[in-house]
């Protein structure tokens, strides 16, 4: 095991497998059909990546942090309180970004479609640990990175 704990060594190794990131990017399509079919606006305000301002916090899988390390290298520090691949009010990362990311608007008339959609997309998450063999932790996005990126 590795300084950081077993969700790094989780990651590191789910991040090896090309299944791992087919299997995610596969999840990610379908989040993209129902988004694509009920059609939320976004008004690319970048308040969502500004958590604290906001009020609300990103939740990551294994699976997910496994996908966006195999593509993404570590983040350079942003602004605080927001994430750290925030670029102005665009994400620095926006075909590689979480799934509470994908399906989290701003638009009001969405909010119990996306309540929904996340219930049902990260239940799909978990069985994918399941059915991958990798082990389920969940947790706060900018933790994750913090714990991914340090040695």
């Amino acid at each position: 095991m590795t300084p950081n704990g077993p969700l790094r060594d989780a990651v590191v190794a789910a991040a090896a497998r090309d299944e791992v990131a087919l299997a995610v990017q596969r999840l990610y399509a379908d989040v993209q059909r129902e988004i694509d079919a009920r059609k939320p606006v976004c008004a690319v305000s970048g308040r969502c990546c500004r958590f604290e301002e906001f009020g609300h916090r990103l939740f990551v899988t294994t699976l997910e942090l496994a996908a966006f390390v195999r593509r993404v290298p570590a983040p350079a520090a942003g602004e605080a309180g927001a994430c750290p691949f925030q670029r102005g009010k665009l994400c620095g990362v926006h075909a590689d970004r979480p799934f509470g990311c994908r399906i989290f608007f701003c638009d009001a008339t969405s909010t119990h479609w996306q309540h929904e959609q996340y219930e049902s997309f990260h239940h799909r998450l978990k069985r994918l640990h399941e059915g991958l063999g990798v082990v389920y932790f969940y947790v706060e996005w900018r933790q994750a990175l913090q714990r991914l990126g340090s040695s």
